[in-house]
């Protein structure tokens, strides 16, 4: 279940991300205005602008992921400096070949470890509550607010772009 919650649903949402950013391009273009007035737009001063989200998402991802499954060093480091769509489109590729080499049976004890972090001073959550209240809702919030950002600034995107195909049944 948590694999499913986590990677498979953080790969969906990290590839409508990435098709987004690709009609941030084609917004730009069309408009012949520099992407990066996208990249550095935020919602409110005292956000993060669009390149922070992508960013933070990209991370909740991979490192969500690697604690679920009890490896969080072996996750990815980036170094926070991505100034272009092609830069971010990079990180957003390597996060997924990351998340992606797990399988279902990396995260089958992941329910129930503890999982915590330094700034949570000691404490702890389990694994369900961690991917449930934690991850998944924060991941959620960046995607969410990168799309924000970019949908405020005229990209012609919408509801369908955010969710992405859906695995309809007949």
């Amino acid at each position: 279940m948590l694999y499913d919650l986590t990677v498979v649903q953080f790969s969906k949402m990290l590839n409508n991300l990435n098709a987004i950013l690709a009609k941030a391009e084609l917004a730009a273009t069309a408009k012949k205005y520099d992407v990066s007035v996208l990249l550095n737009s935020r919602l409110a001063p005292d956000q993060f602008n669009l390149i922070r989200q992508v960013q933070i998402a990209c991370d909740t991802a991979k490192i969500g992921v690697a604690r679920l499954a009890g490896v969080v060093d072996s996750a990815p480091k980036h170094d926070d400096s991505e100034t272009t769509l092609a830069e971010l489109q990079t990180r957003i590729a390597q996060t997924l070949d990351y998340i992606n080499s797990f399988k279902a049976e990396d995260l089958a004890e992941a329910a129930e470890r503890h999982i915590s972090q330094p700034r949570w001073e000691g404490k702890y959550l389990t694994g369900l509550e961690f991917a449930i209240q934690h991850a998944i809702p924060n991941l959620y919030f960046h995607v969410t607010t990168a799309y924000a950002i970019l949908r405020h600034n005229g990209v012609d995107v919408g509801k369908k772009d955010y969710l992405g195909a859906m695995p309809y049944k007949v």
